[in-house]
């Protein structure tokens, strides 16, 4: 029998809990574990779990270590086959596990899958994190089937045929837990952002496949721990973002991409200002004084890591196509993918 555990990390959740939980349980198959990681909440989470979910597993970090941390010291704690990393914001629907799993079973390549997400408030459309499948441009930015930066796609079917990726979303992901350990988990020293597309680049470096399942759909609310705009989270994402490149990109092209991208983040930090928004002004600069300061220690995970030419990397630099080229929509990219 196959073991699939879903594993909810939740801090200070517990609206989306009373919300969404219910549902998870109801549409998850019968001998799926359910487990909910607290990340140290203080508020009533863990009391309303107890209360109306006595049967499910709790496990208590004690303190908010962020997403990545949180979920690699659970997951030390978890026996399973299969992990799915769910967000505590998302309303699974009936019939969500089993077709991933089926997928990810007829091939032993496939390390990690994600389903369809959409936004829970706009239901026809897809959702910011993760939307058909992830993908990365030349120089490392992330984008979506369905999701280019901050535009997003109603859902005609037109992402509706199983595919391979890049990144599949931390929001929920299904991955086979052997690997997930052997490969070291998410990086600690992310917090939060990027640690998927991370992992995710640490496999396809190993040659394991990264997948896109339509015929399971989510629906996520966004923005469940951070604001949707919060100068932390502009922080997180170009400080990760820049860790990332280093530790996976081979020689001589990481020097190249990383001299390209601080020359672009100086322009995004200005575009900021001009906006009005010093604080994320001022956060390009703390993420790239963290990453200079953290070099050492990225040396020595870089060093760990097989650099190769992973596939599903887009061609061209999607920031162009989008806000120079007005190219909207994924079916618009033109510049194909390795």
């Amino acid at each position: 029998m196959i073991r699939i555990a879903v594993v909810i990390l939740n801090w200070n959740g517990e609206k989306f809990l009373r919300e969404f939980f219910p549902q998870v349980v109801s549409c998850s198959p019968p001998d799926t574990e359910i487990i909910v990681a607290d990340n140290g909440s203080t508020d009533g989470s863990l009391g309303y779990i107890r209360k109306m979910f006595p049967g499910v597993r709790i496990i208590d970090n004690e303190r908010n270590t962020g997403f990545a941390s949180g979920y690699n010291l659970a997951l030390k704690h978890v026996d399973s086959d299969y992990y799915i990393l769910l967000n505590n914001d998302i309303l699974v629907t009936p019939n969500w596990i089993p077709p991933v799993i089926r997928l990810m079973e007829s091939d032993p390549t496939i390390a990690a899958c994600q389903p369809k997400i959409r936004s829970f408030s706009e239901r026809n459309k897809f959702e910011y994190a993760g939307a058909a499948g992830g993908f990365i441009d030349r120089l490392g930015y992330p984008f979506c089937q369905g999701r280019i930066f901050q535009s997003l796609e109603e859902d005609h079917g037109q992402y509706d045929d199983q595919k391979e990726i890049f990144w599949a979303t931390g929001a929920c992901m299904f991955i086979k837990a052997e690997l997930f350990h052997r490969f070291g988990g998410f990086d600690d020293d992310f917090f939060a952002h990027m640690e998927e597309i991370d992992l995710c680049w640490r496999l396809k470096n190993l040659n394991y496949r990264i997948m896109y399942c339509p015929e399971s759909t989510v629906y996520h609310v966004g923005g469940g721990s951070l604001p949707k705009r919060s100068s932390f989270k502009t922080y997180l994402n170009i400080r990760n973002n820049i860790i990332m490149l280093y530790k996976n990109l081979p020689d001589p092209r990481r020097r190249r991409v990383l001299a390209i991208r601080f020359f672009m983040d100086i322009l995004a930090s200005f575009k900021f200002l001009i906006d009005g928004g010093f604080k994320d002004f001022w956060a390009v600069f703390k993420a790239y004084a963290a990453f200079y300061s953290t070099m050492k220690q990225s040396r020595k995970k870089r060093s760990a890591l097989i650099q190769s030419r992973s596939s599903q990397i887009y061609k061209g630099y999607v920031v162009f196509d989008h806000y120079l080229r007005r190219k909207k929509k994924f079916s618009q990219l033109d510049r194909g993918f390795t």
